[in-house]
C-alpha cells in the first residue's frame, strides 16, 4: 500500500459484520475501504464479530467473542436439536400449515429486527472500551446487517463522536422487503421497522449508499440529512488477464434464481442460433460456477430440453481465486439482472469483479438501470433489454471471435478506474472530512 497523501493521520472506527476472510460479497466493500483509506490520510480500525479465519496482517481488526444463537438457545430449552430445523423435528411437512405460520411469527418476534441483534451488546461493550482507550475522529457503520447502525448510534451517544451510516443495501426501502418478511405480518413489521430506521439514522451525521436512485429514496425518507452516493468497486490490484479459451466461452460465476436471475433466455437464444446455423455448436461453451443442488435440478432440465448438454457445464461453487481466473480467461462474461422494476438502483457486486477481469460483459434481464449506464459509460459491455437484441449481440460477439480468434475487449480503463476501491476510498475520505469539519 502507498503512503498517505495527507500528512495528518485521522482515525475511523469501521463497524461491519462482514470482513475477510468471511466468504461474503458484503465483505468486499469494507475491505476496500480498509485497504485504501490510508492513502487519503485515514487510519481504519475494524470492529467485527468473530471471523472464520485470520484477517490479512496489514488490517487492524478487533473481533468480539462469538455470541449465542437465540434460535438454537430456545430449541435447546424445549428439548430439540439446536442444529436441525424446528418443523423437521416436530414432523410438520406442509409449508403453509397453521403451525408453520405461528412458528414463523414467533421466530420473527424473537429476532426482530434481525438475528444479528444479539451481537449488539458485545460490540457496544468492546467498542466502548476501545473508544475510551484510543482516539477516533469518526465512526462508520456499514450495513447490512442493520445492527451495525444500532451499535454505532449507541457509541455516538456515549462518546459524542461523528457518525456516518453506509447502507450497501437499503433498510425498509429494500426492494425485496416483503419477500423476506411476507404477509400477514410484513406490513405491520415494516411499520415498526420504519420507525426504528428513522429514529436510528436521525442520529447519523451523514448517510452513504451505492447508487443515485437509492440516494434519492433515502433523501425522501430522511429529509435534511446529507446523503452521498459512493458505488461499490473492484480492487485495482486484482485487475489481471489470462490466456483466453480457444472456444467461444461464456462464463457466469455466482448464484441463480429461477424466473428472476435466470439464464434461460440466453440458452434458448443459443439453441435457436445453432438451429439457424449462425453458431457452430462445436465452438461454443457456456460455463456456470456456483450452482447449488436446487439450481442444478431446474437449470439442468432446461439444458436437456434444449439439447445443450454438450455445450453447457453446471459446476458447484469454487474458491474466489478460481472464479476470478475463470472470468479472466473467458471470451464473454454473463451478468444476470433480477427481473424486477425496482432494480433500477441496484449495482450487483458481480459487475465490479467483471470490470477487473477486463472481458466483455453481456448483461441480460431486468429493466434499464444503473448497470445499463455503467456498461455504456465504461464501454465494458452491453445490457440487452429484449430477446431480439440478445440474439443480435450473440451473433456480433461470435462473428468477432471467428474473425480475430477472440471477442475484442473495448473497456476504457480511464472510466473504469472511477469504480476502483481506491476511488471509492477517496470519496469516503471526502465524506469523513466533511463530517468532522461540520
Amino acid at each position: 500500500m502507498k503512503k498517505p497523501i495527507s500528512d495528518q493521520i485521522k482515525r475511523v472506527l469501521i463497524i461491519t459484520y462482514y470482513f475477510p476472510p468471511y466468504p461474503c460479497i458484503g465483505a468486499i466493500r469494507p475491505r476496500g475501504l480498509a485497504k485504501y483509506l490510508p492513502e487519503y490520510g485515514w487510519e481504519p480500525v475494524i470492529l467485527a464479530p468473530a471471523l472464520p479465519g485470520k484477517p490479512e496482517s496489514y488490517f487492524k481488526v478487533i473481533q468480539t467473542p462469538p455470541y449465542k444463537d437465540i434460535i438454537a438457545f430456545w430449541k435447546e430449552k424445549v428439548g430439540l436439536n439446536p442444529t436441525q430445523g424446528f418443523q423437521e423435528q416436530i414432523g410438520i411437512k406442509k409449508k403453509n400449515s397453521l403451525i408453520t405460520k405461528i412458528t414463523k411469527l414467533i421466530r420473527s418476534i424473537l429476532i426482530y429486527p434481525e438475528l444479528e441483534k444479539y451481537w449488539y451488546p458485545l460490540a457496544v461493550s468492546i467498542g466502548h472500551d476501545l473508544l475510551n482507550k484510543e482516539k477516533f475522529d469518526v465512526l462508520l457503520s456499514s450495513s447490512s446487517p442493520i445492527t451495525c447502525h444500532l451499535i454505532a448510534k449507541k457509541l455516538k451517544e456515549i462518546h459524542k463522536i461523528p457518525w456516518i451510516a453506509d447502507l450497501r443495501d437499503l433498510w425498509t426501502q429494500e426492494p425485496y422487503y416483503y419477500l423476506h418478511h411476507p404477509y400477514p405480518w410484513g406490513p405491520i413489521r415494516r411499520l415498526f421497522e420504519r420507525h426504528l430506521e428513522v429514529k436510528t439514522l436521525s442520529a447519523a451525521d451523514a448517510l452513504v449508499t451505492v447508487s443515485e436512485p437509492w440516494a434519492e429514496m433515502l433523501r425522501l425518507l430522511h429529509r435534511g440529512k446529507p446523503v452521498f452516493t459512493i458505488p461499490n468497486g473492484y480492487d485495482p490490484e486484482e485487475v489481471a488477464s489470462a490466456p483466453l479459451t480457444k472456444e467461444f466461452t461464456i462464463t457466469y460465476t455466482g448464484r441463480l434464481y429461477e424466473g428472476t436471475r435466470d439464464p434461460t433466455p440466453l440458452l434458448r437464444a443459443i439453441a435457436e442460433l445453432i438451429y439457424e446455423r449462425k453458431l457452430d455448436r462445436r465452438l461454443i461453451k457456456v460455463r456456470f460456477y456456483g450452482i447449488s443442488d436446487d439450481e442444478y435440478y431446474w437449470l439442468g432440465k432446461e439444458v436437456k430440453c434444449l439439447g445443450l448438454e454438450d455445450i453447457v457445464s453446471l459446476n458447484p461453487p469454487v474458491p474466489r481465486n478460481i472464479a476470478l481466473e475463470k472470468q479472466r480467461e473467458s471470451q464473454v462474461l454473463l451478468l444476470l439482472i433480477w427481473n424486477n422494476p425496482k432494480e433500477v438502483g441496484v449495482y450487483t457486486g458481480k459487475v465490479f469483479e467483471y470490470l477487473a477481469a477486463q472481458r466483455p460483459i453481456l448483461a441480460i434481464g431486468g429493466p434499464k438501470s444503473v448497470i445499463t449506464d455503467l456498461l455504456k459509460e465504461t464501454n465494458a459491455g452491453i445490457h440487452v433489454l429484449n430477446y431480439d437484441e440478445l440474439k443480435h449481440t450473440l451473433i456480433q460477439f461470435y462473428d468477432e471471435y471467428k474473425t480475430y480468434g477472440q471477442v475484442i475487449y473495448r473497456g476504457q480503463m480511464d472510466r473504469i478506474s472511477k469504480y476502483s476501491h481506491r476511488e471509492m476510498a477517496r470519496k469516503f475520505a471526502a465524506v469523513l472530512d466533511f463530517v468532522i469539519k461540520r
